[in-house]
């Protein structure tokens, strides 16, 4: 996958952090993984940083997730398997998956159209790996 533009990054990272906030529990496990996500796609890994404000206030001033989502659905499928994988890293940090967890990847599957039977193979090799460590 190529770089993303600014704008491009700091929307995914923004649905990101609100797939981080959903559990009302933003943590500092949570933030570092959406910064190594930034840091695999920024142009310029300087701008890490700023990209993750930006996108913290992205989210919070917006209650639209179809903002964030037109980005990703753009993209391939590949793209589109990276992000969900990103949002069950997230998801999964603290160890539990909760109902609101949940309809969040449903709606954020049906919005990029990705398949929610693979949404849930990417969230059950996570798991393992975790189990594993």
């Amino acid at each position: 996958m190529n770089k993303l533009d600014k704008k491009q990054l700091t929307g995914i990272a923004a649905l990101l952090v609100h797939a981080a906030k959903i559990d009302e529990h933003y943590s500092e496990k949570e933030k570092k993984i959406i910064l190594l996500f930034i840091k695999s796609f920024a142009e310029k890994s300087e701008f890490v940083e700023e990209i993750l404000k930006e996108a913290e206030n992205l989210e919070h001033d917006s209650n639209q997730l179809l903002d964030f989502t037109n980005i990703i659905k753009k993209n391939s499928q590949d793209f589109k398997a990276r992000i969900v994988k990103e949002l069950w890293k997230i998801i999964i940090s603290n160890d539990i998956s909760d109902e609101y967890e949940a309809n969040l990847m449903r709606r954020v599957c049906g919005l990029i159209y990705f398949s929610d039977k693979l949404s849930g193979e990417i969230k059950m090799s996570l798991t393992l790996e975790r189990k594993k460590i």
